[in-house]
């Protein structure tokens, strides 16, 4: 059963009662009800005109539909997040190196002092990755070495890590992808070992 909260033409999911329960759910009001609910005070609507109101939903068996769907809607999406929100959030862990922690604050803590030099070589490894568009390979651990100490002697400042990756000689000296593939495939695929024929 659902019992709504009736302002004006508008209709506010206020309970359900579910099978094999004494009370109904009751369900928060939204701010849209707090607002119409103000006006309708101040207004003092008719009770002719609700019944008006009432006549014309029960009239349009569409509009009754829509209602009513809504309202289940509404209501499985606030029993989900009523769930949800009674539960707390368990933030403990332990790192892989044997550290526990029980917060976000902890970790945190953990990872800038402890563990510094290791987030800034992953962080590194990570975006220049993405700037290279390739894996790193063997001889991309010189430049990440000279990038991770960059950062520390800057103090962990992203605008370090950004100069680092792009002042590097793999990002300089990446291929021109364009200018490979403007032949096609297998033109510069010839090409390259023609290349290599030639005395």
């Amino acid at each position: 059963k659902l019992v709504f909260n009736r302002y004006g033409d508008q209709y506010f999911l206020s309970q359900v009662w579910i099978a094999g329960r004494t009370d109904g759910q009751e369900l928060a009001r939204t701010s849209r009800e707090h607002v119409l609910q103000r006006e309708i005070a101040k207004s003092k609507t008719k009770p002719e005109a609700i019944a008006v109101a009432i006549n014309t939903m029960l009239a349009d068996p569409a509009a009754l539909e829509r209602m009513h769907r809504n309202a289940l809607e509404a209501a499985q999406h606030e029993f989900y997040w009523e769930k949800e929100r009674s539960q707390p959030i368990d933030a403990a862990g332990k790192l892989i190196t044997g550290e526990s922690f029980e917060n976000i604050r902890e970790l945190k803590r953990i990872l800038k002092s402890e563990h510094r030099s290791d987030f800034f070589r992953c962080l590194t490894e990570k975006l220049l990755t993405y700037a290279l568009g390739r894996g790193l390979e063997y001889y991309d651990v010189e430049t990440v070495d000279r990038i991770v100490a960059r950062l520390e002697h800057e103090n962990g400042r992203f605008s370090a890590l950004l100069m680092g990756i792009v002042q590097s000689a793999p990002f300089q000296k990446r291929r021109n992808l364009s200018a490979v593939t403007d032949a096609g495939p297998a033109q510069s695929l010839e090409n390259g070992v023609q290349a290599r024929l030639q005395p």
